[in-house]
């Protein structure tokens, strides 16, 4: 076989070179030991928690060491593309704080290495396929969709792996001529590879997450150049890589099967092997036993999800940390004041079986990162989530600001700051009493006559001065408790509670049900202060006519 004279046949329009590609992107000058890598999604619609996992240790790895993350739009299935992905992926992402240093952005390219959509990088694929098939390492095919699945249904009735490979590579060694007279004809042809792995040998590869494994070699002929021209994702992701000087790959581990093959088309291709990082997958536990995460069956697996509910970035991304490295956890234990991004991450620190997520654990994560914010941060932005997902709330929010920032600094400062929210969703259940729209007619203990309610309410008007200091006011609330016949000594009461109808604590939820209508509020002196005399009284009186 003239495989140069079949080279020309199959891609006589193609007249760039290896070469002329190698000029136009360079090596990277970069500081030794810096980490080329990228995020390289499909456009199918969902952005999902492992996009956001893998997007972190790239970003990690990249930045940590001097070197460059960029984003790959990898949309050579058309079939599987969905339109306005790629706008809703990289919106995403950038809400998620994935910093990209170049590539695929909404209003077009940004670098020197693109395109950085695979579709628009055709041209630079043929060149390598006509490479390939004129060194012997590539050949059409012109297997029908009819023939492919007889040679299928063969090799399972057979018990046979199937395949196109050994015998059933019916392309694989046909003469020129065969290829001519198909070519003639019109027949439409994909461009496979030639391999010359057998599944008899094996061979160590170190992954910098599973360690060191053993791999079969592969000796499939797998489809390179689809028959639009457009390439597969294996051969598309090895020519990109070297020429976009790809140093480090992060996956997830559903691509080890395919690793001997990219393994094989790197050394075919004459390029240097990346190192590889295989990502175990996201589980959580399904009553005693674990599984993935589904997109089918867990609404957590999204990350539109966790923006709906609330959670700051800070929190998804401190939790992400928690999740792929376990000693991120000790080291913010010593560092509580620390950025999350001056934690140095390191890849073979992940778990090669996977990670459990648990939510009741991120929501944890989240309380304590609000709780370390600052008034005004919390005011930013909670106000940004309900622009979104609570416009009314949203209005009242903006329409005083001071005021909603002095509801939102309630507890906050401190060694021991109240840890109330751990989503922006929870914040109107936590907060809307302090706006009359959003207030609730409370419900008082049916162990107590409305007359005993009414009787606490007024004195407590009589008494009330938003002069009072919070030691004053307590004390008035008191004298009220010893006044109804109440007692102040919660350690006598709990000896004997046979002994008085209530206690302060009680005559303290008398009241703040009436001015919050809530049994549970943040510091009710402080809650006062905030709603002002005028406000505070009104609400009383009108619990009391109510009554």
């Amino acid at each position: 076989m003239d495989y140069t004279k079949l080279a020309q046949l199959l891609f006589g329009d193609v007249t760039d070179t290896p070469e002329a590609l190698e000029e136009r992107f360079p090596t990277r000058n970069l500081p030794e030991g810096a980490v080329v890598t990228r995020m390289a999604p499909s456009p199918t619609g969902f952005v999902h928690l492992g996009n956001l996992v893998m997007g972190l240790t790239a970003e990690r790895m990249a930045h940590q060491s001097g070197g460059v993350l960029f984003l790959r739009v990898e949309d050579t299935d058309a079939k599987r593309e969905v339109p306005g992905a790629v706008e809703v992926l990289i919106d995403t992402l950038k809400h998620y704080g994935i910093s990209f240093d170049e590539g695929a952005t909404i209003d077009g390219d940004n670098g020197s290495y693109g395109p950085y959509r695979q579709r628009q990088r055709a041209g630079i694929y043929h060149v390598y396929a006509k490479k390939l098939v004129s060194e012997g390492m590539a050949y059409p095919c012109f297997c029908t969709e009819a023939e492919l699945a007889a040679m299928r249904e063969t090799q399972e009735a057979n018990k046979e792996t199937t395949g196109y490979y050994g015998k059933y590579a019916m392309w694989r060694d046909r003469s020129l001529e065969d290829i001519q007279a198909q070519l003639d004809a019109g027949n439409p042809w994909v461009l496979r590879f030639r391999s010359t792995g057998s599944i008899e040998n094996q061979f160590k590869f170190d992954d910098l997450v599973k360690g060191k494994l053993t791999i079969t070699e592969n000796d499939v002929d797998h489809v390179l150049l689809k028959s639009d021209g457009i390439p597969t994702y294996h051969f598309a992701h090895a020519v990109d890589d070297h020429l976009m000087r790809t140093t480090h790959v992060v996956r997830g581990d559903e691509w080890l099967p395919t690793l001997p093959f990219h393994i094989q088309l790197f050394k075919a291709l004459g390029f240097k092997l990346p190192k590889y990082v295989h990502i175990g997958p996201l589980m959580k536990m399904d009553g005693t036993s674990k599984r993935k995460l589904s997109k089918r069956k867990d609404p957590e697996l999204a990350l539109t999800f966790y923006k709906a509910e609330g959670f700051p970035v800070e929190a998804v991304y401190e939790y992400i940390m928690t999740v792929l490295n376990s000693n991120f956890e000790d080291w913010r234990r010593a560092n509580p004041d620390s950025p999350a991004d001056s934690f140095q991450f390191s890849p073979k620190k992940l778990n090669p079986a996977g990670s459990l997520f648990d939510y009741a654990k991120l929501t944890d994560v989240s309380k304590n990162v609000i709780a370390k914010m600052d008034a005004q941060k919390v005011y930013t932005l909670l106000t940004q989530w309900a622009k979104e997902f609570d416009p009314e709330f949203a209005s009242l929010l903006e329409e005083k600001p001071d005021y909603a920032k002095a509801i939102l600094a309630i507890g906050r400062g401190g060694k021991k700051p109240r840890k109330d929210l751990a989503t922006w969703q929870e914040a109107k259940p936590y907060m809307g009493f302090f706006y009359d729209e959003y207030l609730q007619a409370p419900e008082f203990n049916e162990q107590f006559s409305k007359e005993t309610v009414a009787t606490v309410l007024r004195k407590f008007l009589e008494k009330f001065d938003i002069a009072d200091d919070s030691g004053v006011w307590f004390d008035k609330v008191k004298a009220i408790t010893e006044e109804i016949g109440f007692t102040t000594d919660m350690k006598a009461y709990k000896a004997d509670p046979d002994a008085f109808p209530g206690t302060v604590a009680d005559v303290s939820t008398f009241i703040r049900q009436a001015v919050t209508g809530k049994t549970n509020s943040p510091d009710l002196y402080t809650v006062m202060q905030i709603l002002g005399y005028d406000r505070t009284v009104a609400r009383i009186e009108a619990v009391i006519n109510s009554l």
